[in-house]
């Protein structure tokens, strides 16, 4: 005797508040809409609810009375009893470096004494230790170390992350940072969008016109033979443009080398020095350019004409002690901002809440502004806000439940996301809640 599956995978019930984010479609928030977040906020006994279908997609909102007198409680696999809870998106991570061995503590030390990111770097620290230990590392190594630092993503909430490749500097060393990467995909628990990065940096034994050479005629080919041939998934193309690496022309040639294969741009730009990356990866079509923190007016300006997004990485800021980014500026001007944690062994920060809660305190940004740039912009700059971002019928149910009914809370009570968080949820699927870690999905 066969047992029928139950018509709908999830039913989150009587939440206090519902953080749709954004309402109507939109794509991407820019300007004042930033600080207009869409909440559903109940003002009398009756909650809301969200219906989830078995493939994992927002198939109803509403309220309580409406959503019951259309669907029997037994047709759900799960139902998440919410009175008293907000519900916001899973929250999008739009930058990081998280495939790597042999952590930089002792640099970290360094830059506390007074070292500035380049005098670390040319000390032989920096990106070049990451990479001699990461080249060094198996490719099953890396994987369990990719795989330990995204159940930690989730557990504070992220559910869907930017993850690039970047310290392998060569062919193979790259490719095996990119099948890492491609095996987390398949782990689920969390969405990955993978950007190849084999422009972070100059190889020790190369010019950075060699290491452009090698990026154009070796690297990126060999990628698309591997995407050609279905072997391998690569969404984003990223160059670390920047004076001592690779310069504005280096970083548009490998850019639009990139675009041509199909892959989105999405880079490093004005981290150190105000080269002009903004306005030329605004003229190129770039998706996003990240770090910003030494970006022009007519950058910010060119930005907001194409609608590039601006994705902003307050922990690198905070933990070099760079100058912070002119978000106000941006948002004013325009610009859409996306926030992510720059993960990576020079800033460890896993956390998003700890993000946002930095934008705000350290870059000015209201809280409701730190979610829109956290969840609907930052899946945007990813190419994902079709799916991602927000509570809408028709888009993933990557969903976070707050235990609180104020959803403001994930920012505020900072350094507490394993207390305020209750439920993860992916597709539909609890990966984490405060009781438990489902590690048959992740």
């Amino acid at each position: 005797m066969s047992t029928r599956m139950p018509a709908y995978r999830l039913l989150i019930k009587s939440a206090k508040q519902v953080v749709q984010v954004t309402n109507n479609g939109s794509r991407m928030l820019y300007g004042i809409d930033m600080s207009r977040v869409a909440v559903l906020e109940s003002s009398t006994s009756q909650g809301f609810s969200i219906v989830v279908d078995n493939d994992g997609i927002i198939v109803d909102i509403d309220t309580d009375d409406v959503i019951m007198k259309k669907y029997r409680e037994e047709t759900f696999q799960n139902v998440i009893e919410a009175t008293g809870k907000s519900v916001i998106p899973g929250l999008v991570d739009g930058h990081t470096h998280p495939v790597w061995a042999g952590d930089r503590v002792h640099e970290f030390e360094m830059k506390l004494a007074g070292a500035t990111y380049m005098e670390v770097h040319d000390a032989g620290g920096g990106i070049h230790f990451t990479v001699n230990h990461t080249c060094e590392a198996t490719e099953d190594k890396l994987h369990t170390l990719f795989q330990s630092r995204l159940k930690a993503m989730a557990r504070a909430g992220t559910t869907l992350v930017e993850c690039k490749s970047g310290y392998g500097l060569d062919t193979e060393n790259e490719m095996k940072m990119l099948r890492v990467i491609d095996r987390g995909k398949k782990l689920g628990g969390i969405d990955i969008s993978s950007t190849y990065c084999g422009a972070h940096a100059i190889p020790k034994n190369k010019t950075a016109s060699e290491a452009t050479k090698d990026v154009l005629e070796n690297q990126i080919p060999a990628i698309k033979s591997q995407i050609d041939d279905q072997n391998l998934s690569v969404d984003n193309i990223d160059v670390f443009c920047e004076k001592g690496v690779f310069d504005v022309q280096q970083s548009r040639d490998i850019l639009n080398a990139g675009k041509q294969i199909g892959l989105n741009i999405n880079f490093h730009g004005d981290e150190l020095n105000p080269l002009g990356s903004a306005e030329m990866g605004a003229e190129i079509g770039a998706t996003a350019i990240s770090h910003l923190e030494e970006i022009s007016d007519n950058g910010i300006l060119a930005m907001a004409r194409s609608k590039t997004i601006a994705v902003i990485l307050p922990t690198t800021a905070y933990i070099l002690r760079l100058k912070p980014p002119p978000v106000r500026q941006m948002i004013d001007t325009g610009v859409p901002v996306a926030l992510g944690s720059d993960f990576n062994p020079n800033a460890y920060c896993l956390s998003m809440p700890t993000v946002m809660h930095l934008a705000c305190v350290n870059l000015k940004m209201s809280m409701s502004e730190a979610l829109c740039a956290a969840t609907i912009n930052s899946a945007a700059s990813l190419g994902r806000s079709d799916t991602h971002g927000s509570i809408e019928k028709g888009k993933l149910a990557n969903l976070v439940i707050i235990d609180s009914p104020k959803w403001q809370h994930i920012i505020y009570e900072l350094g507490c996301h394993s207390e305020i968080i209750s439920y993860v949820i992916w597709h539909g699927e609890v990966v984490h809640s405060k009781r438990t870690l489902n590690t048959s999905i992740l």
